[in-house]
């Protein structure tokens, strides 16, 4: 069964940057979507910014020109590049293999905590 791992998460200061990464271990090629959401303390899980196998790109308007998705070579991995970061950014970042409304599979989530 495919696994989705997340890396790369941690603490950085405002304005700063952090790329995440997941990594899939079994077949996830089912699956023409990737994506990556956040759930910010009592806030409900949002979409960031989603990738699909031909390359299409969608973001969330409050990361918009200072995040970049992106999707490796062999296709079983993901990146999230984030600069400009803001406190608003803080959250616990997931990576899903799936559409935007699907169940779809998800990792089991990074912190990602941007200082003020």
């Amino acid at each position: 069964q495919a696994q989705l791992l997340e890396s790369g998460g941690g603490l950085v200061q405002t304005g700063g940057s952090l790329r995440l990464s997941c990594v899939a271990s079994g077949s996830i090629f089912r699956f023409e979507t990737m994506g990556w959401y956040r759930q910010a303390p009592g806030k409900q899980r949002e979409m960031v910014a989603l990738i699909t196998s031909g390359g299409s790109t969608k973001y969330t308007d409050s990361v918009k020109g200072r995040t970049t998705i992106s999707r490796g070579n062999a296709r079983n991995t993901v990146y999230l590049q984030m600069n400009s970061l803001e406190p608003e950014d803080t959250g616990v970042y997931y990576c899903k293999a799936g559409s935007e409304f699907s169940t779809g599979l998800w990792g089991q989530g990074i912190q990602v905590t941007v200082s003020s």
